[in-house]
């Protein structure tokens, strides 16, 4: 961790979907809490099948689950329902620093591409498209079609930062942890947040 007090007073939300990967997002929320900012977390419902299947989430209990795994860090987890379309985060008045969704369905980011706004997942980030804030997308499918692509290429040329779910070698990770955590590193290096999640090409061990 580089410093528990950086993110003081500071909001940011995170999504997960209903792609595999929502480790890159529980990993992501974690660094964040760490750092001391304020989480607002989105779980989509397909999300939460998804944590149950592949990290063994308990999604019946789902706050009292939230805060078995996130309670004890350094920042503060708000949890917001995916159908709590009046929640603070679906408001530009409200300031945040920004939104990333990780990982991305296809078809999250098919309703962002469209400014669809029908859950609080689509209404936050058409909230951080409209006020000009950062927006990151993890997008998590294989292979993907030329509507996947167009997608990525229409919220590109408004300033979301597409990190797809790629990870990299050069840096040897011998753990699933450490190829998890080059990815959640190169999230934080898109909105400027400092991190030591890996070794950076040309750094000393």
């Amino acid at each position: 961790m580089v410093n528990e007090l950086v993110g003081t007073g500071r909001h940011w939300v995170v999504g997960i979907t209903g792609a595999s990967g929502s480790v890159y997002g529980v990993r992501l929320a974690e660094e964040l809490l760490d750092c001391g900012f304020t989480v607002h977390l989105v779980i989509s419902n397909a999300g939460w099948r998804v944590l149950k299947e592949e990290m063994d989430f308990d999604a019946s209990g789902r706050e009292a689950e939230l805060e078995r795994r996130f309670g004890g860090r350094a920042g503060r987890l708000i949890y917001h329902p995916v159908a709590d379309i009046g929640a603070s985060i679906a408001s530009g008045s409200f300031r945040a620093e920004g939104m990333i969704v990780a990982p991305c369905s296809m078809g999250t980011l098919s309703s962002i591409a469209h400014g669809s706004s029908d859950n609080l997942m689509t209404r936050a980030a058409d909230v951080m498209l409209k006020e000009s804030r950062p927006l990151v997308i993890v997008p998590r499918e294989t292979p993907l079609h030329a509507i996947h692509l167009e997608n990525m290429l229409k919220l590109s040329r408004l300033g979301v930062k597409m990190v797809p779910a790629m990870p990299a070698f050069y840096h040897r990770p011998r753990t699933l942890e450490e190829v998890v955590d080059f990815l959640v590193g190169k999230v934080l290096d898109t909105v400027g947040i400092p991190h030591n999640l890996f070794k950076r090409w040309g750094e000393e061990s």
